[in-house]
């Protein structure tokens, strides 16, 4: 009968102990490094396909610095996607004042989702100058 309740003892202290660690001990990521993680995961696995730029939009945000968004748009088996990717973070990386309506891109986008797709990353640029 010891072992028995030994083993439950052990069992139920793991348990606690893996609970606690879940809910305190990982630390919760940013948007910001969601998004990087995003962008590297797509320029591993991404397909890339010919899209359009639509815009270029300076959005203000409640207190804090506009953020620039990139919106475009591709076809991926036949069906159309319009998409934005914010570049506030990646602007050392494209020149804004060159993007225009109608200037043609690159598209990497996830095959499993095609609606999940970037334009520019650290290592990567779909943007035609």
């Amino acid at each position: 009968m010891f072992p028995f309740r030994l083993y439950t003892l052990l069992a139920g202290g793991a348990s606690a102990a893996f609970v606690a660690y879940l809910m305190f001990g990982r630390r919760k990521k940013s948007p910001a490094e969601i998004e990087l993680h995003r962008r590297e995961w797509l320029n591993q696995i991404g397909r890339i396909t010919d899209g359009t730029v639509i815009d270029v939009q300076e959005l203000a945000q409640n207190g804090h610095a506009p953020a620039t968004h990139l919106i475009f748009q591709y076809d991926v088996g036949g069906v159309s996607y319009e998409a934005s990717q914010d570049v506030t973070n990646l602007r050392q990386h494209i020149n804004l004042h060159s993007c225009r309506l109608g200037l043609p891109t690159s598209v990497r986008y996830d095959p499993q989702n095609p609606g999940n797709s970037i334009v520019v990353s650290e290592k990567w640029m779909g943007l035609r100058q």
